[in-house]
Order: structure tokens, then C-alpha cells, then sequence
């Protein structure tokens, strides 16, 4: 009788610092990365590849996580991160990390599936909302009382920060060929060694994000 191999799974990590004074100093990186090696070990997986983001929780650009999250797809593997909330308390980019079509695991959740990650999304949104509207009445009693406000402008910079930045979906799609140069190396080495089938081949040169609409 022959025993079928059960393959491994495969984890993409994806790790994340707020500044880049924190990823020069590997503050934060390590007890991430610690927490992600755990998590793996558990579960006898494989850390394909690590990415690593150095911005801000509330850009939704980040084109690290975008090759994370390609790279996933690619060889069906799993996006995992220590911590949910690094990735972002924006409920757009947490509606397309759902949407992503990549399977993900959070450390400190991993009971975590496309629900949770939804239902996070609304409530995010609407801590979102609640800060701009009272900010802005703030600043709308200050002016009634005669106040100047530092910036003139500032009512048209709060409209602008209410709107959000590109989604994630817009950034894949604006720099695919850009993010598919950078992964051709990672991707060669994984088929290599049979973690990718050679008919991927192609899949680099696809937009990826636009087969997910």
C-alpha cells in the first residue's frame, strides 16, 4: 500500500513597525518574529518568506504586505502575523484583506476567519468616524467661541483625511510589474525546490488583484 505524503503547510509572515527609526533598531521585529516562528513550529509549518513593513497603521499602501499577499496566492500559502492590529484599525484595508483571497492567521487570534476580520472592519470604521466627528465639532466650538485655529485649512485637511488614502487593491494594481520583479527572485527559488509549479510560470505578469474583482 502506498501512504500518500501529506504536504506541510506554508506560511508568508508579514511583520510591521510604526516608524523607521524602529525598523533600523529591530525594535518590535524581534518579538514578532518570535511569536511567528512559535506559531509555525506548532503547526509544523514552513516560513516560505518574511516581509517586512516600516509605515504607518493608518496607510492603506503598503506594498510590502501587497507581495506577502501575492506571494500567498502564488503558492497557496498562508499570510500570518503576530498581532491583528498590525496590521490596521482601518476598515478598508481589513474589508480587502478579506476579500484578498489569501488565507491569513493572526497569532494572538487564530481562531480569526473572514467574520471576524468583517466584523472588526465595521467597528474600526465607525471609531473612525467617531474621532473625525468630534474632532470636528471641537473645532467648530472653538471657532464659535473666536478662536483661530492654527490651520486655516484645517477643515479642508480633515475632509482629505476622512477620504483615506489608496486601497490596497489600487496600489497591487498600480505597481503589479514592479512587485512582480521583486517576487521573481523569491518565486524562482520556491519552484526550484518544488514549491511552485512551473505553469505559475505566467502568474507574475498577470495584475493579480484584478482577477480578484
Amino acid at each position: 500500500m502506498v501512504r500518500e505524503t501529506v504536504p506541510f503547510p506554508k506560511f508568508v509572515a508579514y511583520e510591521r513597525v510604526s516608524t523607521a527609526r524602529q525598523g533600523r533598531s529591530g525594535l518590535g521585529l524581534e518579538a514578532q518574529r518570535k511569536a511567528i516562528d512559535d506559531f509555525a513550529a506548532s503547526r509544523g509549518a514552513d516560513v516560505l518568506a518574511r516581509f517586512t513593513e516600516v509605515e504607518s497603521g493608518r496607510k492603506n499602501e503598503r506594498p510590502e504586505l501587497a507581495k506577502a499577499l501575492i506571494l500567498a496566492n502564488l503558492t497557496g500559502a498562508t499570510l500570518v502575523i503576530a498581532k491583528l492590529d498590525r496590521l490596521s484599525r482601518n476598515a478598508a484595508f481589513l474589508l480587502t484583506l478579506r476579500d484578498s483571497g489569501a488565507r491569513f492567521a493572526a497569532c494572538d487570534m487564530p481562531e480569526a476567519n473572514d467574520l471576524t476580520v468583517g466584523i472588526m472592519a465595521l467597528v474600526a470604521q465607525q471609531e473612525r468616524e467617531a474621532i473625525s466627528r468630534r474632532t470636528k465639532e471641537a473645532l467648530a466650538a472653538a471657532k464659535a467661541r473666536g478662536a483661530k485655529l492654527g490651520n486655516p485649512n484645517s477643515a479642508a485637511a480633515l475632509r482629505r483625511a476622512g477620504k483615506g488614502g489608496e486601497t490596497l487593491r489600487e496600489a497591487v494594481a498600480r505597481n503589479a510589474d514592479e512587485f512582480a520583479e521583486e517576487l521573481r527572485p523569491v518565486v524562482d527559488s520556491l519552484r526550484s525546490d518544488g514549491v511552485i509549479a512551473s505553469r505559475h510560470r505566467g502568474c507574475l505578469e498577470r495584475k493579480w488583484y484584478d482577477d480578484q474583482a
